[in-house]
């Protein structure tokens, strides 16, 4: 049952403005580390925390409204000039600004949120009172157990043993019972709080476990997991709330509106020029008003579809104004000065991708940062700034939306990357001897590839790039790299504006007509049996001097063939060219996608309707590649075995 009983619309509305304020809030932040005097800034996010603590107080939001009160207090000393704004208090801002978005997640699932981290309201006192100088933390308070899902820094106090930390002590506060186990050696840690252990986990139950499993249960660790490891920034994959909600422009919706009445207008005339026609009435005069009708509805219904699309654009700024806090968190763990450099935040994208994009630019920002960026010393000596940055940058470039993430870093070494990749054993020595450096870049999307010699928090497993990759393939999307030694590297990721919303090509089979998308059509040509070839047992062609493998659209669908392909259509995507072999194909539409979200087969990216209501299912082109495991085509065996006689003879 909901703790806000009667002002669910209030909060739905407070979650929605108050998160907008905390984002902006904290891309204010990390620009006023930057310029502390600007007064100006710090005013701006001094009233923008306001805002939230008031909101959070028509909620009656208790423990929301202390931390924010004592946040403001910290800012309104600094705004006066009474402090001044040093590393660690910046930390001690930020890490209050994240707790406050920890409460908001209580908030969407309508509870009211638990007393923030002790240790980091006692930081907050400390930094008011002006005792957290550089170099001197707020002295840490007792360890609790919270369940509020904060960070918290747990300092013993007086060692009762050599380890530091008395685990008898901790295991009796939390079983209510004696226990005389030995202390276990460990290091003073950083745990994460977690909601309380179970009810039906009595004193029993826990006795039969270590204290050391005891507290670390208690505070929602694996025994497995080790002190003082902090995991990686950003939420968990559970912990992920789409939001499904949407801000639109109300001159959009008049639009709308307004092209909705035209649209019924015009279909009342319909209505009666169909009455005229079956009364009889077919001369000339009639026809001509029924054909300027059905004109008037096709461009009315255009200019419907063209504005509705519209409302589901939004303004990309709103998915980069979380990156400047990510960016500046890792760099100053990282002990490197990078700042992110945000542009284009006014391009509009549609509404269902800015949330599929959100970890994928995250984590080509950790990889840039990490990997791309320099360390200071090394910058210093190859006469770089000490300040390295990253840009991300969006513009609209014709149909498709165009993401830069770049860095002015190392760059990559074609040359170690292909030598990395056969160390890993993902490609062969000859295989490495035949890419060219485009292809060379393109390794680093492969599983299980990473240049890290030591895996960490942040990166070394080798799956972040793959994951990268895999997202924008679903958006129907493309990502290409440019890297210059020594300059730095840019990842360059290609949308469409919308996925509502496909240009297609339709392809047949026989009678069965196939949609694949024209963003990966590069041209149709006919298939001429005397120009196929046989390279390394596959059937090829040669345009424009480039061999191209041949695979036909049956094979890829496991179907029998029935009648001689006639049409290579040349696709071409992020990493691969191949020519498609269809029988024949009937013109391209714009398609208007329908999701198959409770039964998608493989392959499949949805369905459309064609004008003669005709059902076509839209080819997802990876995805059926990736099925056959080796995308390098057919022999030429096969392929000509599907040609008539006569073609066979030649």
């Amino acid at each position: 049952m909901s703790d806000f009983g009667g002002m669910e619309d209030l909060l739905q509305d407070f979650l929605v403005e108050a998160g907008d304020l905390l984002s902006g809030v904290d891309n204010k932040l990390v620009d006023l580390e930057r310029t502390p005097n600007d007064k100006g800034l710090l005013n701006d996010i001094f009233r923008g925390f306001h805002t939230i603590k008031g909101g959070a107080g028509f909620l009656n939001a208790a423990e929301l409204v202390t931390l924010c009160h004592l946040t403001e207090n910290l800012f309104d000393k600094l705004r006066n000039g009474e402090l001044a704004i040093t590393p660690e208090v910046m930390d001690v801002i930020l890490s209050s600004t994240g707790s406050v978005r920890d409460m908001f997640g209580y908030l969407e699932q309508g509870v009211q949120p638990t007393a923030a981290d002790p240790y980091l309201i006692e930081s907050l006192r400390q930094a008011i009172a002006g005792n957290l100088s550089s170099g001197h933390a707020a002295p840490a308070p007792a360890p609790v157990v919270s369940a509020a899902p904060v960070v918290q820094k747990m300092a013993p106090a007086a060692p009762a043993s050599a380890d530091g930390l008395d685990w008898n002590v901790l295991f009796e506060s939390v079983t209510g019972s004696a226990s005389a186990v030995a202390p276990v050696a460990v290091a003073p840690v950083t745990i994460e709080a977690a909601p309380p252990l179970p009810m039906h986990q009595t004193n029993e139950d826990l006795a039969s476990k270590s204290p050391e499993q005891i507290i670390k249960a208690a505070v929602g660790r694996r025994v497995t997991d080790k002190p003082g490891a902090s995991g990686p920034i950003g939420r968990r994959e559970s912990e992920k709330q789409r939001d499904n909600s949407i801000r639109v422009d109300t001159s959009r919706l008049d639009q709308v509106l307004n092209l909705s009445g035209e649209i019924g207008l015009t279909k009342n005339r319909l209505n009666a020029l169909r009455s005229d026609i079956l009364n009889g009435r077919s001369d000339t005069e009639t026809l001509h008003a029924l054909d300027l009708a059905v004109s008037q509805l096709d461009l009315l219904v255009s200019d419907l579809q063209n504005a509705v699309m519209k409302t589901r654009m939004q303004p990309i700024g709103r998915l980069f104004q979380k990156y400047p806090r990510i960016a500046r968190d890792l760099a100053r763990n990282l002990g490197k000065d990078v700042e992110l450099v945000l542009s284009g935040e006014d391009t509009e994208i549609d509404k269902t991708m800015i949330e599929d994009l959100s970890d994928p630019i995250i984590h080509l920002i950790r990889n840039a940062v990490d990997h791309g960026v320099e360390e200071t010393q090394e910058r210093l000596a190859n006469g770089k700034p000490e300040k390295s940055n990253v840009r991300l940058e969006a513009r609209q470039e014709g149909d498709h939306i165009v993401i830069l993430v770049a860095d002015d870093g190392r760059g990559m070494n074609a040359e170690k990357l292909r030598a990395k990749a056969v160390q890993k054993g993902l490609i062969t020595d000859e295989e490495a001897n035949t890419m060219d450096e485009r292809q060379s870049f393109n390794l680093v999307f492969l599983p299980g590839f990473s240049m890290a010699s030591q895996v960490s928090d942040v990166s070394g497993r080798g799956v972040g790039m793959d994951v990268v990759k895999t997202n924008i393939q679903k958006l129907n999307g493309s990502i290409d790299i440019r890297s210059s030694l020594g300059k730095g590297t840019t990842f360059i990721i290609s949308l469409p504006l919308t996925l509502a919303i496909l240009p297609v090509l339709l392809v047949r089979l026989g009678d069965q007509p196939f949609a694949v998308p024209l963003s990966m059509v590069r041209e149709i040509l006919p298939i001429d049996p005397v120009e196929v070839q046989e390279v390394g047992g596959r059937a090829t062609m040669v345009v424009r001097g480039e061999v191209l493998p041949i695979m036909p659209l049956t094979t890829l669908l496991g179907w029998d063939a029935v009648q001689t392909p006639e049409y290579g259509v040349l696709m071409q995507s992020a990493d691969q060219s191949f020519i498609l072999a269809i029988d024949s194909f009937a013109g391209r539409e714009d398609a208007v996608i329908k999701s198959l979200d409770d039964f998608r087969p493989k392959g499949v990216a949805g369905v459309t309707t064609l004008s003669n209501g005709q059902i076509v299912l839209i080819l997802d082109m990876k995805e059926l590649l990736g099925a056959m495991g080796d995308t390098r085509g057919v022999s030429r065996r096969a392929l000509l075995a599907h040609m008539a006689a006569p073609a066979l003879a030649a």
